[in-house]
């Protein structure tokens, strides 16, 4: 049996790692991404968070190529919920991810779960550099 709590921690902690590592990134833009990743997740569900991160603009296209890449992982490689990397075709498809309502509702709780740990990881990654910075000022 897998520890569903572990899981979400790992990729909260991948999902803020990767986005703040994008280009032009950092910690704080990655937590409003995956602020509002998250809110589209919990308002919308599913499929519109996956339109909304294949939808955004210039700015913030590649941090969220990055959150469908962590997300198309978790639920194919360690949920086993998808069998190919394509989420969009993985959820419409007959007999998709959207008609298995059991394997939605925990691909959602698990991506909401994991999306509201990135948003403290990224947070605390934020604080620490902003720490570092002070830290080195006052040298």
């Amino acid at each position: 049996m897998e520890n569903l709590d572990r899981l979400c921690a790992e990729y909260g902690y991948m999902f803020a790692e990767e986005v703040s590592k994008v280009s032009g990134f950092g910690p704080e833009k990655a937590g409003n991404l995956l602020t509002k990743a998250l809110g589209v997740l919990e308002e919308q569900g599913l499929y519109a968070f996956t339109l909304f991160c294949e939808s955004r603009g210039s700015t913030e296209e590649e941090g969220a190529k990055k959150i469908k890449e962590i997300t198309t992982k978790l639920l194919k490689d360690e949920l086993g919920l998808i069998s190919n990397d394509n989420l969009l075709e993985e959820i419409r498809k007959e007999n998709g991810l959207a008609l298995r309502l059991d394997d939605l509702t925990l691909a959602i709780q698990v991506l909401e779960k994991s999306l509201i740990y990135a948003r403290f990881h990224a947070k605390a990654l934020s604080n620490s550099l902003e720490e570092t910075k002070v830290s080195e000022e006052a040298t």
